[in-house]
């Protein structure tokens, strides 16, 4: 074999060997995430009363804090923090919020019912109050994708994958569906379908850590990547 032949062979950099784990924790992600808006929409439905008012505040505060959170990242966070460590630190925040709503949510509802009073003002007010509980988790999924974004070199190579993050993270949230929908609470109740998900975070999170200790990140060479995501359409990942 001849020194041309080896020095053609294709290289694996090392941001490229982990992507494939990335894939996986997305994955993860996303099922978890689909499962909480699940959860979420039983729990307001005995809140705001109404399904359709219920799956109104839920869609609405979902996208909306998608939104932000793929919008907001680079203005919160700087871009010299490791991706990994941000993406764990995002995915601890969703199952700690996850834990809270779960504990809270249904003991403030007596608080919603002596500011809104009876009839559609009420319920609207008891909505917004709901709303805006929810902000606050779903603005970090939002910026889940964003923050792993800063991983991956701007290359055509390396921007490919995003759509292989993106693509994962589709796919964990059809699972949540399905796992919430005809097992978690069709044999159990919320509370068991929360900490489940509450568990695929702390997997997440737990790996994400693991993976940050194994590499080396410098900011400049990725930093463009996570602009390019933010701007793109179809960009808010679960």
């Amino acid at each position: 074999m001849t020194t041309e032949t080896i020095d053609s062979a294709p290289s694996v950099s090392p941001s490229d060997r982990y992507l494939p784990l990335l894939v996986i924790l997305f994955i993860g992600s996303g099922c978890a995430a689909l499962i909480y808006e699940i959860v979420w929409f039983q729990m307001l439905s005995l809140i705001v009363g109404s399904s359709a008012i219920s799956l109104g505040v839920l869609l609405g505060t979902f996208m909306g804090g998608m939104c932000i959170g793929s919008i907001g990242l680079s203005k919160v966070i700087a871009t010299d923090r490791h991706p990994f460590r941000v993406y764990a630190m995002l995915e601890a925040g969703i199952g700690v919020f996850g834990l809270l709503v779960l504990w809270l949510l249904p003991h403030v509802g007596g608080l919603y019912t002596s500011i809104g009073g009876p009839g559609m003002a009420g319920i609207m007010v008891r909505a917004s109050f709901c709303a805006l509980f929810l902000l606050p988790p779903t603005i970090m999924m939002g910026a889940t994708l964003p923050a792993i974004s800063r991983w991956v070199e701007t290359t055509p190579k390396g921007v490919s994958w995003l759509g292989f993050f993106y693509g994962g993270n589709t796919f964990g949230a059809v699972l949540g569906c399905l796992l919430a929908g005809f097992y978690l609470l069709r044999l159990h109740d919320v509370s068991v379908a929360t900490y489940a998900a509450v568990g695929l975070n702390v997997l997440v999170t737990v790996l994400a850590l693991f993976l940050a200790e194994l590499t080396v990140y410098e900011a400049g060479q990725q930093s463009e990547s996570a602009d390019a995501v933010q701007m793109s359409p179809g960009s808010r990942s679960v």
